[in-house]
């Protein structure tokens, strides 16, 4: 079986000591994480785990799975990037003095579609929002070109392409079941 990336997404309550837990999953399998992002989701109380991690589909589902037996998992699911819409975030702090000796910075910044978060006559901070591919192009050229001081590349962020979040309709069918009883 051919690896490939996948997202997981990991719905949980902001417990202590839950992301040691699912590292471990991980660990266990010989599997490394590529990008890991946790924020609270669009549902109250609830936290977002979105963790990417190159291996097979049946390997993904074995780890979406045990992911799933944990106590404090409300819900985990796995994606390909064709069910997903995703993005990360990229900083590039570069010398003013190097930038400015390479003309406008106007045509770089039409160029990738970036952001000047701070500029002073030391340093100049780009922001770049896009795919990987996107943000390590940027970087690459910059480091030819100019060189980079500093690079920092955020996990993935990640939503489903469908209506309504996945663990929206699993929550409204506990509180069909609870006001039934």
């Amino acid at each position: 079986m051919e690896k490939e990336l996948y997202t997981i997404t990991v719905f949980s309550e902001n417990t202590v000591g839950l992301l040691g837990q699912i590292t471990i999953i991980f660990t266990r399998r010989a599997l490394n994480i590529e990008t890991l992002s946790v924020s609270p989701s669009a549902i109250k109380g609830i936290h977002k785990f979105t963790i990417t991690v190159f291996t097979t589909s049946e390997v993904v589902s074995k780890v979406v799975k045990q992911i799933d037996k944990r106590i404090d998992i409300l819900k985990a699911y796995y994606n390909t990037d064709e069910d997903l819409i995703h993005q990360e975030i990229a900083l590039y702090k570069v010398a003013t003095d190097k930038i400015l000796q390479q003309g406008s910075i106007e045509e770089l910044i039409r160029k990738y579609h970036i952001r000047v978060l701070e500029m002073n006559k030391d340093i100049i901070v780009f922001q770049k929002a896009g795919h990987y591919a996107e943000t390590q192009q940027l970087f690459e050229e910059l480091s030819e070109t100019i060189g980079v001081l500093q690079f920092i590349r955020s996990g993935r962020v990640a939503i489903t392409k469908s209506k309504v979040e996945r663990l929206s309709d699993m929550l409204q069918a506990i509180k069909k079941y609870e006001t039934q009883e």
